[in-house]
């Protein structure tokens, strides 16, 4: 019986080994060469390192992120979500930078950020947790799948309202963000 309840242990723990790979690794094509990026926080992978939405435009880096006085009511959108705390204030910009592949590769930085009419939001890939794409729930927009550090998407918010978006192949994972736009 010993050798009948270890077989089933390890049966049990390859089990559970792969399954919870591939939930980590769900989406991440051509991600195989990447596994070390930003594992040793170097690169600001923190998403502390100006990923707040502020664009410098408070002098500083992270410590001083502004914040809405009143969070907006997401209705559960960021319930299981990486990287989410509170909404960062980015209203009066032209131009607002949210990371793609923040924090450990499967977060954007900021998760939620609040903005002003006609403000274009630039989300800038990491290169960090492979392949990433930003599409909005509403079908409003849609950037390709794209691994490579720097590249960028943007869009120009015209009208009022909450964009709710994700990360199509890292959304079971809780890759989610939202732009509101005031």
């Amino acid at each position: 019986m010993t050798d009948d309840t270890t077989l089933d242990r390890r049966r049990f723990v390859q089990a559970t080994t792969a399954a919870g790979a591939t939930l980590l690794l769900a989406g991440c094509s051509g991600g195989g060469g990447d596994g070390g990026d930003g594992s040793d926080g170097s690169d600001g992978s923190d998403g502390s390192d100006g990923s707040d939405g502020s664009d410098g435009s408070d002098g500083s880096d992270g410590g001083d992120t502004e914040y809405l006085g009143e969070e907006p009511d997401y209705g559960g959108w960021f319930d299981g979500a990486n990287n989410y705390e509170q909404t960062v204030d980015a209203t009066g910009q032209d131009e607002v930078t949210v990371e793609v592949g923040a924090g450990d590769g499967l977060s954007f930085g900021p998760a939620a950020v609040a903005v002003s009419t006609g403000t274009t939001v630039v989300w800038e890939w990491t290169g960090n947790g492979g392949g990433h794409n930003v599409s909005a729930e509403s079908g409003d927009f849609e950037s390709e799948t794209v691994t490579e550090e720097g590249h960028t998407f943007e869009y120009t918010f015209e009208e009022t309202g909450t964009q709710e978006y994700v990360c199509t192949p890292h959304e079971a994972v809780g890759m989610k963000g939202a732009v509101v736009v005031q």
